[in-house]
């Protein structure tokens, strides 16, 4: 049975190799790097910020949650591509909600890259709403968010 936790900084090597994986095949769709690929995990774990599923000591999916003054930032989500199809990032999701709520935040949001299109219509699946386009940090970026209800 997976397992949720926080992750530690002797996960670094794996999260960052999950990450790779994860975002290897939107370089061809993108055409550049995508944003998640430069980010400083050693910091996002020391700081609280990532969590981990994992079964048998094995990475199956990540998260990375920034709060902020009023929302939560759903930074990165990320499931190894073995074992996408799982219900992984659905879980995920719910545990950002959850996270956000317990927080007593009002909402949840985040972004992706304008041509990963795929992810726009899942995160309209999960009540997400595009709120803007810009690009940021070189990257064409769509963002979106989601108020919680209390």
């Amino acid at each position: 049975m997976p397992a949720l936790r926080p992750a530690v900084p002797d996960d670094l090597a794996a999260v960052e190799s999950l990450v790779q994986d994860a975002y290897s095949p939107y370089l061809e769709t993108i055409g550049v790097r995508p944003g998640p690929l430069f980010d400083d995990y050693a910091d996002y774990i020391a700081r609280g910020f990532v969590h981990v599923l994992e079964d048998n000591e094995a990475l199956l999916a990540l998260i990375v949650l920034i709060p902020e003054t009023q929302t939560l930032l759903l930074d990165n989500i990320a499931v190894s591509p073995k074992t996408q199809k799982r219900g992984f990032g659905r879980l995920l999701m719910a545990f950002a909600e959850q996270q956000a709520r317990d927080a007593n935040l009002s909402a949840i949001r985040l972004y992706t890259h304008e041509k990963m299109v795929e992810n726009q219509a899942l995160y309209r699946a999960f009540g997400y709403v595009e709120t803007h386009r810009c690009e940021d940090k070189g990257l064409a970026r769509v963002f979106m968010t989601k108020a919680l209800l209390p």
